[in-house]
């Protein structure tokens, strides 16, 4: 196990690129390959991949309280925030943005130089086959407070859609939110996109397939599984219906990354051996391709309660990101998930 910070992790980027996120004076070191980064899932049995891609096997307790908490806290932050606008993207009943939008007396943000707001955008997990955009906009309230614009995005659930409409349902809504986002006042090209768990995935693969004009200005893929085909021979993956030819299409590990937008790939402590070598092997292909990453290991947290921290804790770690002097990470009470 890695040594245990408070909050710790792991700058990678190219030799020929600035350091990032320096100005949050912490402490770095160079990535290595080692044991953690190598594929070992084509020897294990399925009950061993099954185990591996539950996270939930790495909580103390049950999972129904981490998913009670983002319906509640995501119910408390509609109420709490007070512009909220629903997009359409599409015609099926799941193709709606929710959007949030900081009240014009909100200080403490940023704009960009045409008096436009910075734009977030987050992308559910639940293995593609549960959890909505209500249950996702807990994220809001943090938004709105650094004077920024959140989006919730909302997509049809396995196995009413295959996970190729799914990731085109994906694109199609970061590709309208970029379309109407001047009307609401928001500046489309400084969109950045998380997900987590399924949705860390999603925010890969929309990185991927959107066109160069449309492409987020940075992402936070968060405990995400960029790998498909370990999953297949496991419970998970029958609601999706993946088979060998569609896990690896849909696969950001073996896509080309050489155009993929600068990234923090973050995971929790406390999360299973593959999701965590999934993501340093994510990094290691960044960097491959000579694109800017920052690697984020949360110490403390699991698959679960890590989101909470993105706006926050991993949003000022982006590369390029502006400084943030003397910030140390705000992270939430962890009493209760």
């Amino acid at each position: 196990m890695r040594p245990v910070t408070p909050f710790q992790f792991v700058e990678q980027s190219a030799p020929d690129l600035p350091a990032a996120s320096a100005a949050n004076d912490r402490r770095y070191r160079w990535s290595t390959m080692s044991n953690d980064r190598v594929p070992r899932w084509q020897t294990m049995s399925d009950e061993e991949r099954e185990r591996q891609y539950t996270p939930s096997t790495m909580l103390d307790g049950p999972l129904a309280p981490y998913l009670d908490a983002y319906a509640r806290r995501s119910a408390e932050a509609y109420e709490r925030v007070d512009r909220v606008e629903t997009i359409r993207y599409g015609p099926g009943a799941a193709n709606t943005v929710d959007l949030a939008l900081p009240a014009a007396t909100t200080v403490g943000g940023t704009t960009a130089p045409d008096g436009l707001l910075p734009l977030h955008v987050y992308i559910h997990g639940g293995y593609w086959q549960l959890l909505s955009k209500r249950e996702s906009f807990f994220l809001a309230p943090d938004c709105v407070a650094r004077g920024m614009a959140f989006a919730a995005v909302d997509y049809t659930l396995a196995p009413a859609a295959t996970l190729d409409e799914i990731v085109d349902e994906c694109v199609t809504a970061l590709t309208a939110l970029h379309a109407v986002a001047p009307d609401h006042g928001v500046d489309p090209d400084s969109m950045v996109v998380s997900g987590s768990s399924a949705g860390g995935h999603l925010t890969a693969m929309t990185a991927l397939k959107l066109p160069p004009d449309q492409r987020p200005a940075a992402v936070i893929p968060v405990s995400g599984v960029f790998e498909l085909e370990p999953l297949i021979g496991t419970s998970i993956n029958d609601a999706v219906g993946l088979d060998v030819e569609r896990a690896r299409a849909n696969s950001p590990l073996l896509h080309d990354l050489g155009n993929f937008p600068p990234s923090v790939v973050a995971f929790g402590e406390n999360e299973p051996d593959e999701f965590k070598r999934q993501s340093r092997a994510l990094v290691d292909r960044l960097l491959a391709a000579n694109r800017p990453s920052v690697e984020v290991e949360v110490t403390g947290r699991n698959h679960f309660d890590i989101v909470h921290d993105i706006i926050t804790d991993l949003v000022p770690l982006l590369p390029g990101a502006p400084p943030t002097p003397d910030h140390e990470p705000d992270l939430p009470t962890r009493t209760e998930p």
